[in-house]
């Protein structure tokens, strides 16, 4: 599984007026809703719904998102770099700039853990996360996110 199979360049946003996990949510509804054919209220429904189980920020201003959809057909993803930090009750009590959120059909297991390790190792990478934060253009954080994989594979 590669991310460039699971993000695509029009679901990568760099967001400036996120004030709260509730708005982020939203905006990553929307943007999924847009680039993918999901209904938006359906995916801020699940995300919100996963949450509850436990906070998704996974420490050092990322936060990894992830819910399962019933009629998706694979599992997508959307990027977004916020430009001012917000509250997420990470794990180490941080603001969050940097989230993937990830979609997955309700009956996948596999699939969904796999893209869920591979965005995880990818996040916290370092190097990676410095570059997503020193650039603004989606395009050229889509290209981080996805040749940074090709890179490691090397």
């Amino acid at each position: 599984m590669k991310l460039s199979s699971i993000l695509r360049p029009a679901a990568v946003k760099v967001l400036a007026n996120v004030s709260s996990k509730k708005r982020l949510f939203q905006d990553v509804s929307d943007i999924v809703g847009s680039v993918y054919g999901l209904d938006s209220s359906t995916a801020f429904a699940a995300l919100q719904e996963r949450e509850t189980l436990g906070p998704t920020g996974v420490g050092h201003g990322v936060a990894l998102p992830h819910a399962r959809i019933k009629g998706l057909d694979c599992v997508v993803g959307a990027f977004v770099r916020i430009e001012k930090p917000v509250d997420f009750d990470a794990v180490d009590r941080q603001p969050v700039d940097l989230v993937f959120a990830l979609f997955a059909p309700e009956g996948t297991g596999v699939d969904h853990l796999k893209a869920l390790a591979l965005v995880s190792r990818t996040m916290r990478d370092a190097n990676v996360c410095a570059k997503l934060r020193a650039n603004e253009d989606p395009d050229t954080l889509h290209t981080i996110l996805t040749e940074s994989q090709a890179t490691r594979a090397a």
